[in-house]
């Protein structure tokens, strides 16, 4: 009889939910814009357009040592030199040049030299940058040493960088920026459908105390029979919102490698990547969803309900906040201790799996931990909803509310 009525209610919520608009449009949203952006590339390849001429950049320069007269030209910057600062700066003016520099009779004691412009900018552009040194590195050393060795002076090195595993021999996952983005970008799908399919409980509870509606429901089933039919239903509509991404991702993935390239060259996403993902995607999904269940049954209304959970929300992407430490120091003890803990794992983990090889301790140690706090929130859930789901007006502070779950 029990699981009948919790089959009815399981039901009712995963059709409501997958008739919703907002959720039908958020399951196709990202395969479908992953379909229109490479189709949308290829279409402009195919037109044969050529990509735009990047700007030239005609920078001046005042030497006043006499030693720096060759090597003007570098890919899209010109050097023209100018006979003092003065005609360097009415070209620049007459926006003959960009910008100019001077080279003190000083500088080969001293190394510096002094950059103008008119306009205000965070710093020197990568290009000119390089031409300026180049520039000065060529016309030192024409005529000293070997040209093969100017160049080796200019560009010391080209590193090539090769991960292998511990035998020795290439790993299949090289890193870098195609393993990364992946993970990056389901990091940000994952919270989504997670905090999506939970919200929707959150709202739904918050409505239908607000509404009263929950009164006539509790006449006919308890509290456990509904809270664990509602989880449940709207559990599997937003695992099959999160499978229909994966599979797609794979697909897609697969068309960037082939029709783009380039950075998208090596873009494959993983069988455990795929499997890992799944699993904390449920196990995150049960574990905000009862969180949800709580602050729905403590809020008066629907919108003081979802102010309760913001705490929550907020405590699940701090990842997001760290991810340059993440990204830099994938192993390091904050990444690992947002790994383990059970409201930041889901995010953190999908995120270090394009970075590192996350020890499998680790992961079992995370889901055990998820799992321990999901049994002890139902619990801990279990109470809130005997006490507060019939409560009607103002939302109890949190010194009742400890102390009505000490008398429950």
């Amino acid at each position: 009889m029990a699981m009948n009525k919790i089959s009815t209610i399981l039901k009712h919520e995963f059709l409501t939910t997958i008739r919703r608009k907002s959720f039908i449009l958020m399951t196709i949203a990202f395969p479908l814009l992953g379909i229109l952006a490479i189709g949308a590339y290829q279409i402009f390849q195919g037109t044969g357009e050529t990509p735009p001429v990047a700007e030239k950049i005609a920078v001046g320069y005042v030497d006043e040592t006499g030693l720096f007269n060759d090597y003007t030209s570098y890919y899209n910057v010109t050097l023209i030199s100018q006979p003092d600062e003065t005609t360097a700066f009415n070209a620049m003016k007459g926006e003959e040049i960009q910008q100019y520099f001077v080279i003190p009779e000083d500088y080969l004691s001293g190394g510096v030299i002094v950059r103008y412009t008119l306009e205000r900018e965070l710093g020197i552009s990568g290009e000119v940058a390089s031409a300026m040194t180049e520039f000065l590195v060529n016309n030192l050393l024409a005529g000293k040493v070997a040209d093969v060795t100017i160049q080796r002076v200019v560009y010391p090195l080209s590193l090539n960088s090769i991960t292998l595993d511990s035998n020795g021999q290439i790993a299949e996952n090289q890193g870098g920026f195609t393993s990364f983005i992946v993970p990056y970008i389901f990091s940000i799908l994952l919270i989504m459908a997670i905090f999506t399919s939970s919200g929707f409980l959150l709202q739904g509870l918050g409505e239908e105390k607000e509404n009263r509606v929950m009164e006539i429901l509790l006449s006919s089933v308890s509290s456990t029979q509904l809270i664990t039919g509602k989880v449940l239903g709207l559990g599997i509509a937003g695992l099959i919102q999160i499978v229909v991404w994966l599979i797609s991702a794979r697909f897609i993935a697969d068309m960037a490698s082939t029709s783009i390239g380039g950075l998208l060259s090596g873009l494959t996403i993983s069988t455990d990547f795929l499997i890992v993902s799944l699993i904390y995607f449920i196990l995150g999904y049960l574990l905000f969803a009862i969180i949800m269940a709580g602050a729905g049954s403590i809020g008066a209304t629907a919108r003081e309900s979802q102010q309760l959970s913001t705490v929550f929300t907020l405590l699940a992407v701090v990842p997001f906040f760290f991810i340059a430490h993440i990204m830099e120091f994938p192993d390091s003890g904050l990444s690992q201790f947002f790994t383990i803990f059970p409201l930041t794992a889901p995010l953190t983990v999908i995120m270090r799996m394009g970075i590192t090889d996350i020890p499998t301790w680790q992961l079992i140690t995370s889901m055990a931990l998820m799992i321990l706090t999901i049994i002890g929130s139902i619990f801990l859930a279990g109470k809130i909803f005997r006490t507060f789901l019939l409560m009607y007006g103002k939302t109890p502070k949190l010194g009742e509310i400890i102390r009505m779950l000490r008398q429950a």
